[in-house]
């Protein structure tokens, strides 16, 4: 407030006005000359005036100077008193488009290049001049109302269209600081009238822009806990060039090394208001993935696509914002070369793709704090992506194995039954699943001691088989219990940390409790302590050892609370994007309600994740094992600490096909630990459709089956004969592989790679594999391609390459468009050449136990012989890797305590190499199946002496029999014509 009385002081000068000052003429001594008095007088003035004007102008100079310094510094916060003269208020003005937005300006904007004016409500010609933009329909348009599909906008912004302009500009060090000024105002309230845009080099391969609020603080999420680069860089290093516009807030991120431009800001109508932010960007091209979660093609459409990002408790549907939100996309160039783009705001938020190609982001608070990833290939950006964002967490080898639930068991009884068929039956199963039926009233932490009266006695079994037990648990605790009679609401009272409404008291909703519900607030300290008493409680009593987290958006069975919502700016912001129910407290809690570190506004996103995080430090401190969670709701960078599964999808064709995209999304997200429910979990499943489906999700990263209540019971034996036949040899391949996916999810934790992925991973180059949504990988040496249609025993598939091996024949099937057999036992998986995959024969469970049946005695698969599948590719070459630790401790692979071996074969010889070993247990190794051997062997050695081989010319498949050969020791086998 200094700067602003003393400009006015100034003022008051300049104009005369010399009252507030005290200057007193009379005090003016007079000389006694009555005829120079007036002379004298004129003289003092003229020199007193002189005077004034000098201190007049030095003080204006030591403003200004005030002024830059305070542009240039954090210290910013009295400069909107004096700038805010300079806004132009566009509503008093007649703004017709031949005298704001040129009518030359418009008519050069093709349709695809329009960026929408006016994105909600109804717009017509007066209304959108009125906003500075151009107002041309086009032939055809649908009205847009609801999840309807967007169309070309009618109401779009002029090339030249500036809303803020360049006050100061400083460069040092990599980092560009730009000073932006408000100029014209937006029609949303509460323009920011001063912004920083701060642009920096992170690393050679990362751009960090983040443009905020310079007046005062406004709401950054805490997830994920973002590192500072320490990388030194030089300019002749960087992999990108950025450019800033001279007179406005546009910037451009250009590759170096051919000069394509990656993103760029410098049209589209930038907005930046207290609750409305928009900035829209051209891309690269029309190859844009990501930006979950939503239901999708794992291409995403760019033709008017518009995508709600706000968490949502809602069964998959077209245009339905979905359980969690992931502003990240991966943008793929003809060619193969990749960039990623991540906003880290948790804001609702809704984005826009259109033909440009291009992106607009609404986001309805907080800063825009963008990363840039400049790959330059597809694995590049997602590994620079989890660099930032965390490395997914490393499962414990159990979680690998298949997984049993149904919702509706209503007693231990009937889980039992269904668990003893599965076994019975010969179908490897690893864990045990309950939904809600276990609990007492479905409140949190109790259990139904009537009908689960011996679920602990059922889990010490379970465990004693080397099998797993995992319960649900939502994040609302029952408020409706009798004081002193339910601990969890008692305690949580007492210890403050429910989440508060608008009066400070804990609010009050409903879920599956039988009455009244509060939400633990998992972003306050207090509660990370709250939930791991409850879940230790919980555990004394059940010995679980994983945990499914359900309900976390957080799902509210009523809208905002039991009295619903007050009126105020957090549920009732300036725009809403398109969201189910037309209101962002739609069965879920009111948006002003008070957390530790905010509204609720600003963090319902990141529930799900707050949760997760709690539930794993729980988890890790009572079990002192690697914890494993399940959460429905995800944000960016949950993949560090938990799972996902994909939501109460349909028994539907249709969901089974989407499920393929999901599940390589999350792999970008940097969850790899992901699955749908098989079969399908809202309504009834046929035979043929679980069939197939529980052929594809014997390939899940996670595997398990799961459905409604209200639904018919899809465990495999209920399903008949054929449906276990094939899901015994579905799993059985997958338990076979077990020790090459494990290994998948360590270069996961370890180096941020992908588990489940996309052809165009593997095959950049080759744009056939861009928009492939039906087929997906493990790793770079399988391929799967499950069957999505009903009745097909064949399917259409593209292999990019020359030949590729199928796994069930070991035959070579040539590249290009194939139709691949697919009866309906059979799901078919392709070897890539040039592969080395360790593998282990399927036992019925993966642990290191042994377990006794009425029918048979049967080991687990980590108890077998490992083997090699060796897949020449047309030069004879291959190469693979294993890693291998117990499977369940703590940061195996942080304290060294794993081996790692690689493979590599090259003149007709494959050699292993213990690359490290601090995990000394036996690892023997009994069989070698060489693929690609195009000519008749007839001789074979291991390590020099002469071993047992069979040649088999009908797939050119070279066996080899070994024994008393360990992978600690390096394994040389050749071979000789």
């Amino acid at each position: 407030m200094k700067i602003y009385s003393e400009s006015r002081s100034i003022k008051s000068l300049l104009t005369g006005n010399y009252a507030d000052h005290h200057v007193d003429f009379n005090s003016v001594k007079d000389d006694g000359s009555s005829k120079c008095r007036f002379s004298r007088c004129i003289y003092h003035l003229f020199l007193f005036a002189l005077l004034i004007l000098i201190v007049d102008f030095a003080l204006l100079i030591i403003y200004d100077l005030i002024l830059i310094d305070l542009i240039t510094s954090s210290e910013v916060s009295e400069i909107p008193l004096i700038m805010q003269d300079g806004i132009v208020d566009l509503s008093k003005y007649d703004m017709t488009s031949t005298n704001w937005a040129l009518a030359d300006e418009c008519a050069i904007v093709p349709n695809e290049d329009r960026f929408d004016c006016f994105p909600r409500g109804p717009s017509n010609e007066s209304v959108c001049t009125q906003r500075g933009c151009c107002w041309k329909p086009t032939e055809s348009r649908t009205e847009m109302d609801g999840f309807k599909k967007l169309d070309v906008p009618w109401c779009y912004y002029p090339v030249a269209f500036k809303s803020y302009e360049q006050v100061n500009k400083t460069v040092a060090n990599h980092v560009t600081t730009v000073f932006l000024r408000n100029v014209i105002k937006s029609p949303y309230p509460d323009d920011v009238p001063l912004l920083r845009m701060v642009i920096k080099a992170e690393s050679n391969f990362r751009v960090h822009v983040k443009i905020e609020d310079a007046t005062g603080k406004s709401f950054e999420t805490p997830y994920p806990d973002t590192p500072v680069m320490s990388e030194s860089i030089s300019e002749t290093a960087l992999n990108y060039k950025i450019s800033i516009e001279d007179d406005g807030p546009g910037f451009t991120i250009q590759r170096k090394s051919n000069g394509q431009i990656l993103f760029d800001t410098r049209s589209g109508g930038f907005i930046f208001s207290k609750q409305f932010i928009q900035i829209s960007s051209k891309l690269l091209s029309n190859n844009i993935y990501g930006l979950g979660e939503h239901r999708n093609n794992f291409m995403l459409d760019t033709n008017w696509n518009r995508i709600t990002l706000f968490a949502h408790d809602s069964p998959p549907l077209d245009g339905i914002n979905g359980y969690g939100s992931h502003p990240f996309l991966l943008n793929v160039a003809n060619g193969g070369q990749s960039h990623g783009v991540f906003l880290k705001n948790s804001h609702p938020m809704e984005i826009i793709l259109q033909p440009a190609p291009a992106i607009t982001y609404r986001v309805l608070g907080g800063v825009l704090d963008f990363y840039f990833f400049v790959g330059p290939s597809p694995a590049d950006v997602t590994k620079q992506y989890f660099d930032l964002i965390g490395y997914p967490f490393m499962p414990p080898y159990w979680s690998l194995g298949f997984h049993m639930c149904k919702y509706g068991q209503s007693s231990l009884q009937v889980t039992m039954d269904t668990l003893n068929r599965t076994m019975a039956a010969g179908i490897p199963v690893d864990v045990q699943w309950n939904d809600l039926d276990y609990m007492d009233r479905n409140n949190d932490f109790t259990r139904n001691k009537k009908e689960f009266a011996k679920l602990p006695e059922f889990i010490e079994n379970l465990h004693s088989m080397g099998m797993h037990y995992v319960p649900i648990l939502d994040p609302g605790v029952s408020a409706a219990e009798p004081r002193g009679t339910y601990p969890p609401f008692d305690e949580g009272l007492a210890d403050q940390v429910f989440i508060k409404n608008e009066s400070g008291l804990p609010l009050v909703g409903r879920v599956w409790s039988q009455g009244a519900t509060v939400w633990p607030d998992f972003t306050n300290q207090n509660t990370i302590t709250y939930w791991l008493n409850q879940l230790k409680r919980l555990h004394e009593d059940i010995p679980f050892d994983g945990l499914w987290i359900d309900m976390n958006e957080p799902s509210n069975f009523v809208d905002g609370s039991l009295r619903g919502c007050e009126n105020n700016p957090w549920d009732n912001p300036p725009y809403t994007p398109i969201v189910e129910g037309g209101h962002l407290n739609f069965k879920t809690i009111c948006m002003n309600a008070e957390q530790y570190l905010g509204k609720h506004y600003q963090l319902h996103n990141v529930h799900g994740f707050s949760e997760a995080i709690a539930s794993n430090f729980a988890l890790t401190e009572i079990r002192n094992k690697r914890p494993f969670i399940i959460s429905r709701s995800t944000f960016a960078g949950q993949g560090k600490f938990s799972g996902h599964w994909t939501g109460d999808v349909f028994s539907t064709w249709n969901d089974m096909k989407h499920s393929v995209a999901d599940i390589m999304s999350f792999n970008l997200f940097g969850i790899p630990m992901v699955g749908a429910d098989i079969c399908g979990f809202n309504g009834n499943t046929t035979a043929d459709l679980c069939q197939r489906w529980l052929q594809l999700g014997a390939f899940y990263p996670f595997s398990r089956t799961h459905n409604s209540d209200d639904c018919i019971d899809q465990d495999p034996v209920s399903m008949g004969p054929e449906v276990v036949a094939s899901t015994k040899k579905a799993l059985e391949v997958r338990y076979m592989l077990l020790p090459y996916l494990y290994s998948l999810f360590w270069r996961a934790h370890a180096y941020g790679e992908t588990v489940a992925r996309s052809l165009f991973f593997e095959y950049p180059e080759d744009t056939r594999t861009y928009n492939i949504s039906t087929q997906f990988m493990w790793g770079s040496a399988l391929l799967i391609v499950p069957v999505l249609k009903e009745g097909d025993t064949f399917v259409q598939a593209y292999l990019p390459g020359e030949f590729w091996y199928d796994l069930k024949t070991f035959k070579r099937v040539v590249g290009g468009d194939v139709a691949l057999s697919a009866p309906m036992d059979i799901i078919p998986v392709l070897v890539k050449p040039k592969s080395i995959i360790p593998f282990q024969y399927p036992g019925n469970t993966t642990t290191e136990r042994l377990y006794l049946l009425p029918y048979k005695l049967s080991l687990s698969s980590r108890l077998s012989p490992f083997g090699l599948l060796v897949a020449l590719d047309s030069n004879s070459t291959a190469e693979g890797f294993l890693y291998w630790d117990d499977g369940d401790s703590l940061n195996s692979y942080e304290w060294s305590h794993y081996n790692q071996i690689s493979f590599a074969v090259a003149n007709n010889c494959l050699s292993s190499k213990a690359k490290h070993w601090g995990y000394d247990v036996p690892m023997p190794v009994n069989l070698v199946l060489v693929l690609g051997v195009t000519s008749h062997v007839k001789n074979v050695t291991n390590n020099g002496q002469k071993c047992n081989f069979e040649y088999k010319a009908e797939f050119q498949g070279l066996f080899v029999f070994v024994d008393k050969t360990d992978f600690k020791d390096n394994v040389i086998i050749s071979w000789s014509f």
